[in-house]
Parts: C-alpha cells; structure tokens; sequence
C-alpha cells in the first residue's frame, strides 16, 4: 500500500485538496518580500508590503528560511498530490536569489499544469537568457502604468515607464506566453485605453482587475476605480463576450478582439467561499474568497490573505515530504469543512 510519511494513504482525507485543484486553485510561490519599487496597493502575499517598510523600518516582513531545494520539494510534492498550476511571485521574484536555481529545476509537467512568473518587467531583460532556458509557460507583467508619471506615483520609484515596457519585449523574446494584468486605478484611469492599445497591437491577452482592499492599502481606499466603465468601453469594440463564475475565485468577463481575450475580473460575479468563511470575522472584507494556497519564503503556507491565524508552518515537515503532504491535505480540508 502506499505511503504518506507513516500514515496510510486512506488515512488522509485528499478530496479537498483535489477539488481545489479541479477548480483551477493556485499554488502561489513567493520568493521574497522584497521588491525593487513599492505599489501602494501591495500586499506582499500576506507579508510586510515595501511600502510599509520604506515609511517605518520596524516593520520588516519574516525572515527567509527555505533554500531552493525546499521550494523546488514542496512544489513538486503538492504537484503530485494534484496542485497543477504554479504562481511564482514576490515582491519582486527577480530580485531573489533563488529565482534561478528554483526556476530553472523545475520539474517536468503534464500537460494540465502551467508554471507562471508575475514579475513588474524591470528585472525580465537581466535575467533573460536563463529565464528562456526554464519550464516556464508564462509569463505574467504587471502594467499598472503608461508614463513615467503614473508609474511614480503608483509604484514610488525613479525607474522610467521604458523599463518596464522593455521587459515586456524581453519577457516576449524569451517565452512564448506572455500576459498582462492592470489594476483599475484612479493614478491610471486616463491610461486604460492605452495600456489596451499597446496589449492588442502586441496580441498580448490582458487582464484589469478591480482593487482589492486590504489592512495596507486601506488609505488608498479612495484610488479604486470601478470595472463598469471599462466594461461599457470594451463592448464598444466587440459583441463577444462571456462571463466565467466557474472555479475559485472573483468571476470575470472575458471579451474577444479580433481573437484576443481580454478579462475583466469583477467583484460583483461572486467568489469561492468555503467553510471557515462562514464565521469569519473578515468575511465582510473579503471580496475574493478561496482562491490560492500561499507559500512563503518562510515556509508558511496560508489559505486566506486576511487570516495570518490560518498560517501552516511547513519546515518541521519538510524532512518527510509524505507528512508535509498529509498535512497540508488535512489543513485545506479543515479549512474547507470551517475547523481549522
């Protein structure tokens, strides 16, 4: 019979976990808290987001205990106890150095399971020729900027709008995939045309995604735009459109340009609320639901963004990867039933 660590594997309760997986959840690496600009709407996965550290240096997100070898175990274990699409992000992945020695030792995948880099383009022409030798089979830019403008006072930085835009060039010459995401903001709201302009000429598929709040950027509460806007503009240039409430997380409308797909993620389409969402004190904040398990540089794995309580620390499992997978079953299994 075969074995989780020293438990059977009827032992363990996987169906959980596997219908996470089923419903398209994510697997959402972070290499570091670390990021070489600071968007003021970070959460930082969880973590002490720059901006906060940049205003007061007491507050420093955890320290980093896992080397590349535990990344690269605990990503193959839950690949293999059915988790197929992988997130790699930060901060800013690239500013790590683990990026590479993960990135690059991947393990091979069927052909349900992606592996995605998110990345703010600034690093992507660096680190291009190994990024092109990797598993990859996206990756995702953020551009939540058009000018220089825009791009200091969302992201606070003195980097020119070009190096972002070359990055996305670099990150084209290197993987076949390439998206984009915006945030809908009122630092961007003139830009939004043009950010979709640059993403069809270049039949990049793009994704605007309303702000959500959190503890860090509930200041900025007030630079949150609303889809319908864009939404309305986006019927003007096509009949094609559908709306996807299937799988985890926030709903979407997906548009079609001239083959492309364009998605809205709106908050208004519903979310994948599970058990421990029932009675949580957070739920009234929460617009996202069950979407993503989080794995941080840390070793801790979280469900949910907004409940730090909920955290899975996984090094003491990491000597047996049965055991790690086991528990890491039995956590989302909890959470889903609401006995975490």
């Amino acid at each position: 019979m075969h074995r989780h660590g020293s438990l059977t594997a009827d032992a363990v309760d996987f169906t959980a976990l596997q219908n996470f997986a089923a419903l398209r959840g994510q697997l959402r690496v972070s290499f570091t808290p670390r990021c070489n600009i600071a968007c003021f709407f970070c959460h930082n996965e969880g973590d002490v987001p720059p901006p906060l550290t940049r205003i007061d240096r007491r507050q420093q997100p955890r320290p980093r205990e896992l080397g590349a070898d535990d990344y690269l175990a605990v990503i193959g274990n839950l690949m293999d106890a059915g988790l197929k699409r992988v997130y790699f992000t930060g901060g800013e992945p690239l500013t790590s150095p683990l990026a590479r020695p993960v990135l690059e030792q991947l393990p091979t995948h069927g052909p349900d399971a992606s592996y995605t880099l998110i990345t703010n383009g600034t690093r992507t022409r660096t680190h291009q020729a190994w990024l092109s030798r990797t598993r990859l089979d996206k990756i995702k830019v953020s551009l939540h900027y058009f000018s220089d403008a825009s791009l200091r006072a969302i992201a606070g930085t003195r980097y020119g709008i070009s190096l972002v835009l070359d990055g996305i060039e670099a990150a084209r010459e290197c993987c076949q995939r390439v998206e984009l995401n915006t945030l809908l903001l009122q630092e961007n709201q003139d830009e939004i045309p043009h950010i979709l302009d640059f993403a069809l000429d270049r039949r990049l598929p793009m994704q605007f995604i309303e702000l959500v709040g959190t503890d860090f950027n509930e200041g900025r509460a007030g630079s949150a735009v609303s889809a319908e806007g864009l939404i309305t503009y986006l019927r003007t240039l096509t009949s094609d459109e559908r709306t996807e409430v299937v799988g985890v997380g926030q709903g979407r409308r997906v548009f079609r340009i001239d083959g492309l797909e364009i998605d809205v993620i709106h908050r208004n389409l519903g979310r994948h609320h599970v058990g421990q969402c029932g009675t949580c004190p957070r739920r009234v904040d929460c617009v996202e639901g069950f979407w993503a398990l989080r794995l941080d540089h840390n070793g801790g794995l979280q469900p949910c963004l907004l409940r730090e309580d909920l955290r899975l620390d996984l090094k003491p499992l990491l000597p047996v990867p049965g055991r790690l997978v086991d528990n890491v079953a039995s956590h989302v299994t909890a959470f889903t039933e609401g006995t975490l």
